[in-house]
């Protein structure tokens, strides 16, 4: 068991995803809803952004399976009706979410024009990788994934509608479709070509 490997990971993971979270409850707030800040999630502390499945056991599992440990926080509460226009600012609470990745990405990637060995390289590296793979798989538009709240912008209301109802059976979609290597197939290359723009080969 790579123990270095783990808390590199989780060094990396837990930042990412909060600050997901929080830019989404963040624009939201921005735009009316004021919902994630009356309840506390506008805070980087990790205790209010746990979800044990995806914060905990998920990340875990994959470690132990020697794959790259990837998980989400807790979702921070979004109402709509706060919005000043629903439908149009919930694309951008949406798009907040995989923005902030792509700007940690961009952050991470900064790093890589000193030289790097060893640990210090890895965790630069991991930083870029899981943080790209963070935006590029949120933008994937099955709901409840934030690229679902984005294409629900963009649909007329009665197909808007029609295309929402799919939320709840969304994760069971994904994982059939992870578990058959479809997404992989489809991310991998997006995420290398991605990452090779920040400088990672």
């Amino acid at each position: 068991m790579n123990w270095e490997f783990l808390l590199i990971n989780i060094a990396i993971l837990a930042p990412a995803i909060i600050l997901h979270e929080i830019a989404h409850g963040w624009v939201a707030y921005k735009l009316g809803d004021p919902t994630a800040k009356n309840l506390g999630r506008l805070t980087i502390n990790p205790l209010k952004h746990i979800d044990p499945f995806g914060t905990i056991i998920l990340p875990l599992l994959l470690w132990w399976q020697g794959l790259t440990p990837i998980g989400w926080a807790k979702p921070v509460p979004i109402n709509p009706r706060n919005l000043f226009s629903p439908k149009r600012d919930m694309m951008w609470v949406g798009l907040a979410g995989p923005a902030v990745n792509i700007l940690l990405a961009v952050v991470f990637s900064l790093f890589l024009k000193v030289p790097l060995t060893g640990l210090s390289l890895a965790f630069v590296q991991l930083g870029v990788y899981i943080n790209l793979f963070l935006a590029i798989f949120n933008l994937v538009p099955i709901p409840p994934l934030d690229g679902s709240r984005f294409v629900m912008g963009l649909l007329p209301d009665k197909y808007a509608y029609l295309y929402s109802r799919f939320e709840p059976y969304g994760i069971f979609i994904i994982l059939i479709l992870f578990a058959g290597g479809k997404v992989q197939r489809f991310l991998i290359p997006i995420l290398d070509w991605a990452a090779g723009l920040l400088g990672v080969r």
